[in-house]
């Protein structure tokens, strides 16, 4: 669904609708034809309006493409290839600017999805299981949209906690009213939220999860709020906490790897929700009857798609052999060129569509490892990586590495387990290094090698629109 933008104090006037949706609302368009007055009265009509919630997340400008892919193009996992369909050029080439329509859309549509939660985590119904669960659900899409907002368009924590960070709005509009114009808060304010967003999410959820809607990987549970609080506390530099977080989810949560070759591959070919908690924690669904299509992540990478953006050599060569990942890259062409092409995404030029992953087991075991690496726990760090790595590749020696080269090897193989899913540039830059984009010749769009720390469009530009519209948001250095 095409949606338009408007700067955030439009958007807060915008909101007198809110999606709803038919009963298979995750297989439908939403509608926009409940009012606020009338929206949620009910816990059915809560559902609804979460259900339109999770299909705006869905959006291409938003992580149904851009924000899960630009934390690969803007790294040093992919390149854009020379022969495209003209998509996101700007992006790759570093050549972004305040007027970019990809800034100004990953702005809008994280304060529309921000607006939405904001309905449903305010509306005036009894307490009962049913509303917990979903208020639950929109505490944690909210801390979500934050924490995406806060990563594009700001310095990050681990840099300066009192940068200034993205505007918060945590009220409806028919409670803060329209057309309000706050300013940006700090980064530390922005986390400060997300952290008690995420705290709310999980004390609010059931351990079961009511009947409501149904139980998958489609929908956010109690563990899921844990798993995103443990990488929200990994990006803010708080190990102690981003351990805790995370090992709730590895002791209580349920969740498994894949245990072997056969079903390693079966689920990166699988286009269906999860629903034993192998692997994904949560994901977005893209069905038959709603995806993005030709505009979606699954085709911009697919071979069996527009195929536009490619594995870099040097991406490639850190893989074994005998590794199970390497399954999840080809060796074929591209035009006249030899190309390492993306093959996650295997059901892209299906009818069913590949979903969009947003927190997979993996990430919380490494996020384990490396809070307890710098903790100083090396023991337990090993654990926790050498489960994942030789998981994957049932070759490799067990890691014996300490200090410096135990955190180096973590980051390596977060950057091996979650190539292609989006967190590769966040990993660059709450570490604050410098890096170098591999220069691909003439297989590549264009050049735009080396990212030094002062880089300022490591951060993205507020959408001039928003600056033009709200004199109390700032622009970021450099734009």
């Amino acid at each position: 669904m095409k949606k338009r933008y408007i700067h955030l104090s439009l958007l807060l006037a915008f909101v007198v609708t809110m999606s709803s949706c038919s009963k298979k609302f995750l297989d439908e368009e939403p509608s926009t034809s409940v009012s606020v007055e009338n929206g949620i009265l009910t816990d059915k009509d809560m559902m609804e309006a979460l259900a339109g919630l999770y299909r705006n997340l869905d959006s291409y400008y938003l992580f149904g493409r851009n924000a899960v892919v630009f934390g690969d193009l803007l790294a040093d996992n992919i390149y854009l290839s020379s022969t495209n369909s003209t998509r996101l050029l700007m992006q790759y080439a570093y050549t972004f600017t305040a007027s970019s329509p990809e800034a100004k859309l990953l702005w809008s549509q994280s304060y529309y999805s921000i607006l939405q939660a904001n309905r449903i985590i305010g509306a005036h119904l009894k307490v009962s299981a049913n509303v917990n669960q979903l208020r639950g659900e929109a505490y944690t899409i909210r801390a979500l949209c934050y924490l995406n907002l806060v990563n594009w368009f700001a310095t990050p924590y681990t840099v300066k906690p009192s940068a200034d960070g993205v505007p918060l709005v945590t009220v409806s509009t028919e409670v803060g009213g329209a057309y309000i114009k706050p300013a940006r808060a700090s980064v530390a304010d922005v986390y400060t939220q997300i952290i008690a967003d995420l705290d709310s999410a999980y004390t609010l959820m059931p351990d079961v999860t009511p009947a409501i809607h149904t139980t998958s990987s489609n929908f956010i549970a109690k563990y899921a709020a844990k798993a995103l609080q443990a990488r929200a506390y990994l990006y803010k530099g708080d190990y102690e906490h981003a351990r805790d977080a995370a090992l709730l989810v590895a002791t209580n949560g349920g969740y498994t790897l894949a245990p072997d070759a056969n079903s390693f591959s079966s689920y990166w070919a699988s286009a269906v929700a999860r629903t034993d908690k192998q692997e994904t924690i949560f994901e977005l669904n893209n069905s038959p009857a709603a995806n993005n299509g030709p505009e979606g992540m699954d085709y911009i990478y697919s071979p069996n798609g527009l195929g536009d953006l490619l594995v870099t050599d040097d991406t490639y060569a850190l893989y074994t052999a005998s590794d199970r990942r390497l399954g999840l890259m080809l060796d074929g062409k591209r035009g006249s060129y030899q190309a390492y092409q993306v093959n996650k995404y295997q059901n892209a030029n299906k009818t069913d569509k590949d979903e969009v992953k947003l927190l997979r087991y993996a990430e919380v075991l490494l996020t384990l490892a490396e809070s307890y690496a710098r903790l100083g726990s090396e023991p337990d760090a090993l654990k926790y990586l050498n489960q994942v790595a030789q998981n994957r590749d049932p070759n490799l020696i067990a890691y014996t590495y300490t200090g410096q080269a135990l955190v180096t090897a973590i980051i390596t193989e977060r950057r091996k387990e979650l190539a292609f899913e989006g967190l590769r540039f966040f990993d660059l830059t709450r570490t604050n290094v410098a890096f170098t984009r591999q220069n691909m010749g003439v297989k590549a769009y264009a050049f735009y090698t080396d990212v030094k720390t002062t880089d300022f469009r490591r951060l993205q530009p507020i959408p001039e629109a928003e600056t033009g519209a709200n004199a109390n948001v700032n622009q970021n250095p450099g734009y």
